[in-house]
């Protein structure tokens, strides 16, 4: 069982600073795909780099399948780590660095080629195993980087915003051969980044960090849904939930809204149960698929965001009318 268990884990660079990983305290499932998403800053890496033994808790305990890794070295974690660089031997060939570890652990060859050429067939490498990694494109270099850590059947897979260096295209293909590898392997995997589209589509269970802490722990649609607190409702979502303040929709509490759930209308007569605004449209961006229309209400100058389907025969200046339906509210007090 590879479980991982996180106790209480604090991380402090410098004295007097505040914590980069403070107090965190998590279990990860045997088998689980977890996302740690947040802000540059938030603690997310340092938690990976704590698992992999690159970064050792200044308090806490780490176990790994029931045994406390939390002083072991990196070699004897049973972890296998993709970076966000790919960090390939550039004088290695890609046969070469996919059997690179295999040999220092001094696997047998026949084991080593098994291992290898199996990898290599399922992930597309075969044409280019004779290859430098200066002549490989990015998705095949990440693709080699994917091959050395599964070659290795590790109990764990960490991974550390592989996507980033990719272009769009490239991290759409990445991210579902990533998944299509957690649902052949079948292993426990924790995934590093600051996007929040890969953490909703790749993770079965999403893990929002703030200032070294944990502010939210769901799967991703109750997260986007079921926002915990005020910083998880405006970090999810593209666009970010509206969140209108004391005294708009409520006398005392922030009550948050997401832009497909917003409407505007021609009059002020409702559309049901809910509240009506006089609204100017601010600016509109076309997507294509939908448009993102901006409005400010009148007087309060307070910006919403709706979200229609298609194009909208809306312009900047129109005079509108903001329709929030009593459904699909969250309050946060």
């Amino acid at each position: 069982m590879a479980e991982v268990v996180f106790e209480n884990v604090t991380k402090i660079y410098a004295k007097g600073e505040r914590p980069a990983v403070d107090s965190f305290s998590l279990t990860v499932r045997d088998g689980e795909f977890l996302v740690l998403v947040g802000p540059s800053g938030c603690g997310k890496s340092t938690t990976l780099r704590m698992v992999a033994g690159l970064e050792t808790p200044d308090s806490g305990r780490i176990s790994i399948a029931g045994a406390d890794v939390t002083r072991l070295p990196p070699k004897d974690r049973d972890i296998a780590m993709v970076f966000q660089n790919y960090a390939l031997y550039p004088h290695m060939t890609v046969r070469e660095n996919l059997s690179f570890a295999l040999k220092l652990r001094r696997v047998p060859k026949n084991e080593v080629r098994r291992r290898v050429e199996g990898v290599a067939e399922s992930l597309g490498l075969v044409p280019y195993m004779d290859r430098l990694p200066k002549a490989l494109s990015g998705g095949q270099r990440q693709r080699v980087a994917l091959g050395r850590a599964i070659v290795r059947e590790p109990s764990v897979f960490l991974f550390d915003e592989p996507l980033s260096n990719l272009d769009a295209k490239m991290r759409v293909e990445m991210r579902a051969e990533i998944i299509r590898l957690h649902n052949r392997l079948g292993a426990t995997m924790i995934y590093v980044t600051h996007d929040q589209v890969e953490a909703m589509t790749m993770g079965e269970r999403i893990v929002v960090m703030s200032g070294g802490r944990i502010r939210q722990a769901a799967p991703p649609m109750e997260i986007y849904s079921r926002p915990a607190d005020v910083f998880v409702a405006g970090f999810i979502g593209t666009p970010p939930m509206n969140l209108f303040p004391p005294g708009v929709l409520s006398p005392s509490k922030t009550v948050g809204i997401r832009p497909e759930n917003l409407s505007l209308l021609e009059s002020r007569g409702g559309d049901g149960d809910g509240d009506v605004f006089p609204a100017k449209v601010d600016f509109i961006e076309s997507l294509g698929s939908e448009t993102l229309v901006h409005v400010l209400l009148e007087p309060s100058g307070f910006r919403a965001i709706i979200r229609e389907s298609g194009f909208t025969r809306r312009r900047p200046g129109d005079k509108v009318f903001l329709f929030c339906g009593m459904a699909n509210r969250v309050v946060f007090d």
